[in-house]
């Protein structure tokens, strides 16, 4: 069975988990990762999502408001509450990416921060959050690049328009430390605070997270392996792998038992060998979006968001009408599509209490049922994407296309 994805990892990667090292391998994967952003600093976390929480005090935010997507990770949202603040939800535009003249209109003297997020590697409009900034010039604007390594508007790296941008760095992301997130900035005085902030929340990383970590590395290679996936996802769609495949949870705003456990020096030695290759990786994933939208752009029932120029695709969007059938029809023929968000955050019941039930994103909604992410891999597989394209031919050609967005 051909995976959405598969991590790219391998045996350089394990050989380096395997070789003794300390904290300083920590140092040299944040000064790695600055040199490849080409910024200043890099502040490594256990996660994305602690990241944020301390970037978010670093700031000194507690008690605000901070607009963010509402078609977005649940885990932006969970930091934001765990921080002390409270969520703004801001509904999609057409690319998915938050309606930025909406969040315009919602900035009030409660707002503490924004959340510009390039869902998908397809980057936020900086002509757009230019002018944000402009008449807001004081309110910091958070990069979240979890789903957007090196993507640019126009030529502009979109990470660098902020005052920090956010990267995470588990299995699915285009590079991986295994789990584990980064924050980046240009401005030192925060760097410090950053560090700072990390000093006081977290504890340091103990033998048996490394020993957690060695052994789920060993076990995720093979188990996106194309022979044995189809075991992998069999296990899942029983609910045998538990925390493992599901990375949230609808009814309850929480966070991973270990978010509060520093980065262990061997997620820092497998990040610094993936940075190594981060540009080869996402010329990779931009092969599969040529390809992929290049053999399927007269697939009737296949809805492509836009993609500018500079997109890094972290995962390849498309939309569909029904995607229920179309998962089970793809599979049937080997294909995992995925389902990456599957879900709008205000309408979570976690979320229910802290948005309240008035609260309408219909963009967001609708992306959340209608979205597919097509199979992608480390290394462009020409023969897998032709497969790919065959059977979405098959199961999409001739297929009503999903309805149109309910944009503003």
């Amino acid at each position: 069975m051909i995976p959405r994805f598969r991590p790219p990892l391998g045996r350089e990667e394990v050989a380096a988990a395997l070789t003794p090292g300390g904290p300083r391998d920590i140092e040299a994967f944040e000064a790695a990762f600055a040199a490849a952003m080409e910024q200043s600093h890099a502040v490594a976390f256990p996660y994305g999502r602690t990241g944020l929480i301390a970037l978010l005090r670093a700031l000194g935010l507690e008690g605000h408001a901070i607009l963010c997507p509402a078609y977005t990770c649940v885990v932006v949202a969970n930091a934001i509450v765990v921080s002390g603040n409270t969520p703004v939800f801001v509904d999609a535009g057409a690319d998915a990416n938050a309606d930025l003249g909406q969040a315009a209109a919602m900035i009030t003297g409660e707002t503490g921060a924004l959340i510009a997020t390039s869902i998908f590697g397809h980057p936020v409009d900086l002509d757009r959050l230019h002018r944000i900034r402009e008449r807001h010039p004081t309110l910091p604007v958070i990069q979240d690049c979890a789903h957007s390594f090196i993507c640019e508007w126009k030529g502009r790296p979109v990470h660098r328009e902020g005052v920090a941008a956010l990267f995470g760095l588990n299995v699915s992301k285009t590079v991986s430390s295994i789990f584990g997130g980064l924050v980046t900035t240009d401005d030192s005085a925060l760097a410090n605070a950053l560090r700072r902030e990390r000093t006081r929340m977290l504890e340091p990383a103990s033998v048996r997270k490394s020993l957690a970590r060695l052994l789920y590395l060993m076990a995720v290679i093979p188990a996106f392996w194309p022979p044995l996936f189809s075991i992998t996802e069999r296990l899942r769609r029983a609910g045998l792998l538990g925390r493992l495949a599901r990375y949230y949870s609808e009814d309850t705003i929480d966070m991973p038992p270990d978010y509060l456990t520093a980065m262990t020096p061997l997620e820092a030695r497998v990040g610094r060998l993936q940075v190594a290759r981060l540009r080869e990786l996402i010329d990779v994933r931009r092969a599969y979006a040529a390809y992929y939208r290049q053999q399927l752009a007269g697939v009737s029932g296949l809805a492509w968001l836009p993609a500018p120029e500079g997109s890094s695709f972290s995962q390849i969007a498309a939309r569909v009408a029904d995607r229920r059938r179309t998962t089970a029809a793809l599979a049937a023929k080997g294909i995992q599509v995925g389902e990456v968000i599957e879900y709008s955050v205000p309408e979570l019941a976690a979320y229910q209490s802290v948005t309240g039930a008035g609260l309408s994103c219909p963009v967001a909604a609708a992306l959340a049922r209608q979205m597919i992410n097509l199979p992608t891999s480390f290394r462009f597989d020409r023969a897998a994407a032709g497969r790919v394209v065959a059977a979405l031919e098959a199961v999409l050609g001739g297929a009503a296309p999903p309805p149109p967005l309910p944009l503003r």
